[in-house]
C-alpha cells in the first residue's frame, strides 16, 4: 500500500507525537503529589504510551 493513499492523521509524525503526550501525561500523574488515582493509573497511562510509540514509529511517513 502506498503511503500517498494513508489519510494525514495516519501517518508516523503525528501518531508519534500523540504517543508522546501520553508518556508525558503518565510521569506527570506520577510525580504528582495530590490524586491517588492519577497515581493508580500513572504506569498504565506511561506504558500505553510506549506501546503506541513503538507501533505508530513503525508507520510510513
Amino acid at each position: 500500500m502506498s503511503d500517498r493513499k494513508l489519510p494525514r492523521w495516519l501517518r508516523r509524525g503525528s501518531l508519534e507525537n500523540f504517543g508522546l503526550a501520553v508518556i508525558g501525561a503518565g510521569v506527570l500523574m506520577l510525580l504528582q503529589p495530590f490524586s491517588m488515582t492519577l497515581y493508580t493509573y500513572s504506569f498504565v497511562t506511561t506504558l500505553a504510551g510506549v506501546v503506541m510509540f513503538t507501533v505508530f514509529s513503525k508507520f510510513p511517513e
